[in-house]
């Protein structure tokens, strides 16, 4: 096994006592930075300080949401130990290209774990999906790079227009028609006081502004699905 592969670690669960153990495991802490994402939860910036080292927030594909491996490139340093991929909402990290990073940086990965998701309900998931995909018109649907598998855990689109202020109107039109949409990342982890950071993320700035979570479960109807379809493709252009 190749030095990378022994530092690959791939937490228990996706709290941040199940990635500090596995930041600890790789002998991780005081004085070591390690890159994580801002855009997504905050339990693996709290590792990180919970094991002692520091977080350095690098930016995403705007297309996938997932850390974009030329923004990692551009934060490591001579003190950064590890990596948080990070598999945002279901869309699989960018792993081939960060474990060659990684390799060639001699740095450590580590993996967000946990119990994986019942095949049926994974299954509705993509089902659903494929028909948002083809038949919302207002909004931009969620995109999967070639040859990846989406969980779909979250369907995440984003609103076109002026950033906050038209996401936040659509979603409140929408709820006036019944449909929950939630912000899906309300605030990145580098602007929360705990990890406030001067780190410089454009594209995880606007994607935490324009983007929606829509419903997406494994128990919704047809009819319910047709509804959301029809509720976003009125208010395009309209808010």
């Amino acid at each position: 096994m190749t030095t990378a592969g022994r530092r690959h670690r791939i937490a228990s669960a996706t709290t941040a006592a199940a990635l500090r153990a596995a930041l600890v495991e790789l002998g991780i802490g005081t004085g070591d930075e390690v890159i994580v994402p801002s855009f997504g939860p905050g339990a693996p910036a709290d590792a990180v300080r919970l094991a002692g080292a520091v977080p350095v927030f690098a930016d995403i594909d705007a297309r996938t949401f997932c850390l974009d491996p030329d923004a990692v490139a551009a934060g490591i340093t001579s003190r950064t130990a590890a990596i948080f991929p990070g598999h945002v909402f279901g869309h699989p990290a960018p792993m081939v290209r960060l474990n060659e990073l990684a390799e060639r940086c001699a740095l450590a990965l580590v993996e967000e774990g946990g119990p994986a998701e019942d095949r049926g309900a994974v299954a509705r998931r993509r089902a659903h999906a494929r028909f948002l995909d083809s038949a919302l018109t207002s909004v931009v649907v969620p995109y999967t790079e070639p040859g990846a598998h989406h969980l779909y855990q979250q369907y995440v689109v984003r609103i076109p227009g002026n950033g906050r202020p038209d996401r936040d109107a659509f979603a409140a039109a929408l709820a006036k028609k019944g449909v929950r949409a939630t912000a899906s990342v309300p605030v990145p982890v580098h602007r929360m006081p705990a990890h406030r950071s001067g780190a410089v993320l454009p594209q995880t700035e606007q994607v935490a502004a324009d983007s929606l979570s829509l419903p997406v479960h494994p128990g919704m109807s047809q009819r319910e699905l047709t509804h959301i379809a029809d509720a976003c493709n009125a208010l395009g252009g309209l808010v």
